[in-house]
């Protein structure tokens, strides 16, 4: 685990080297180049082989979609205290997406133009829902109510069947809820191959949406172009900046949350202005780890994932956050400190604030998608919201004397790029004998 220090010369270089370069290793590109390949010509057949070499489910054509009646039995037998959490967790997180849904708008231009924008709902869009070690039941809410309140018209999501070929009815019954009823038993880098390249069972989506690990993450990478993506949300992670004020056994808490995702490639950032805090925390972790379910993977992670930075003064640990560019950012110190400390951090997937916000609020239940930017990549994506669901067009309408206005600026740069039809395309409007 290193332990590196703001000051030191090579800091940068140890930590960028901690960090990665954002590409997927040669050998995921190549596995999930091979897969998309095989998906693109061979179709179903395809689907159902790599679903039965990885999810080690053997299932038929017929099998790939979902039946409504399984769909909304499994709504139907929701536990009531697992319903009741939807539902609230629902609440927030629609809320929080309708204040941003933005609106169309018209002005003038200085020519006297009208101008303005319109936005439309994508025709057709699909959700990626993680399973494998765990189901991320909460990542039905997290991407299907932002393409609701969105407006998305045809929405279906792929999640993973079991190796006995059962569907987790958590996630049936939490797509159920968001009106999702196109729902198939596909996981990895086929569904994403299948959604943006088509197959006779899953027809192909406009876009794709949701996280994943490395190799889906690069089937998305793959993929973009042929198909629309949100981001690439890969393994977790977290950077908790924490000083004197903060509970050792909190941070291990919360380190211990991210670690539990237990795909191995999770990495865990603590930054500190004490390194006798820094091994409070982590000692604590440890203990804590074994008395969890996936201790195991938590203490792996913990040993190998975990890179610790040692920082003069907590103001300067924003300058290390807007390096790493972290998917979660807790901010664990003095209240007198917050304020400046997270105005100067510009690259988080999301900030959560105080020492009473954990990253969990963020996974389940505050609002705001979980769906976020990993592996450096918030310097320039953020997370997922409902203008990602979203296509934007630009309006422009001219009249007679607005055109006048605009004429010598048309011609002087038609002029300047040599392309007299452009010129002429606005001077033959002006021409009364055109």
């Amino acid at each position: 685990m290193p332990v590196l220090r703001a000051s030191d010369k090579d800091f940068t270089v140890r930590l960028r080297a901690f960090i990665g370069n954002g590409e997927a290793a040669p050998d995921i590109r190549s596995a999930v180049a091979a897969i998309v390949a095989d998906v693109k010509q061979r179709g179903d057949a395809a689907v159902l082989y790599h679903t039965a070499k990885f999810d080690h489910a053997k299932l038929n054509v017929r099998q790939l979609r979902v039946p409504l009646a399984q769909i909304e039995q499994a709504a139907a037998r929701l536990d009531p205290a697992k319903r009741k959490a939807f539902e609230e967790a629902a609440r927030c997180i629609e809320d929080f997406h309708r204040r941003t849904l933005p609106k169309g708008w018209t002005a003038k231009n200085p020519h006297g133009a009208t101008v303005g924008e319109r936005y439309h709902a994508i025709r057709r869009c699909g959700l990626y829902i993680p399973g494998g070690q765990v189901p991320l039941v909460s990542t039905a809410l997290m991407t299907a109510l932002p393409a609701k309140v969105a407006g998305v018209p045809h929405l279906c999501a792929c999640t993973p069947p079991s190796p006995d070929g059962k569907m987790n009815p958590d996630t049936l019954a939490a797509l159920h809820l968001c009106g999702v009823k196109e729902i198939y038993a596909v996981g990895g880098v086929q569904a994403i191959a299948a959604l943006a390249l088509g197959t006779d069972s899953i027809p192909a989506v406009d876009k794709v949406f949701g996280p994943g690990n490395a190799y889906v993450t690069e089937a998305k990478r793959q993929l973009f172009g042929v198909v629309g993506i949100d981001l690439l949300p890969g393994p977790s992670e977290v950077m908790i900046i924490a000083d004197r004020t903060a509970k050792p056994a909190w941070v291990a808490a919360d380190l211990c949350a991210q670690a539990e995702h237990g795909s191995g490639k999770e990495k865990l950032y603590l930054v500190a202005d004490s390194a006798e805090f820094v091994d409070r925390c982590l000692s604590a972790a440890r203990a804590q780890a074994a008395q969890l379910t996936h201790g195991d993977k938590i203490r792996l992670a913990l040993d190998h994932m975990v890179c610790a930075v040692i920082v003069d003064r907590i103001a300067d640990a924003a300058e290390v956050a807007n390096l790493v560019a972290p998917e979660h950012l807790e901010l664990m110190v003095a209240k007198s400190k917050l304020n400046a400390l997270s105005a100067a951090i510009t690259t988080a997937g999301a900030l959560l604030l105080g020492h009473e916000t954990p990253t969990v609020l963020g996974d389940f239940t505050a609002g705001p998608s979980h769906t976020l930017p990993t592996g450096g990549t918030g310097r320039f994506f953020s997370g997922l919201r409902v203008t990602d669901f979203l296509r934007r067009t630009s309006l422009v309408r001219y009249d007679l004397a607005s055109l006048r206005k605009a004429a010598s600026v048309v011609d002087a740069f038609a002029r300047m790029e040599r392309l007299d039809a452009h010129g002429r395309s606005l001077k033959v409007r002006l021409d009364p004998k055109a």
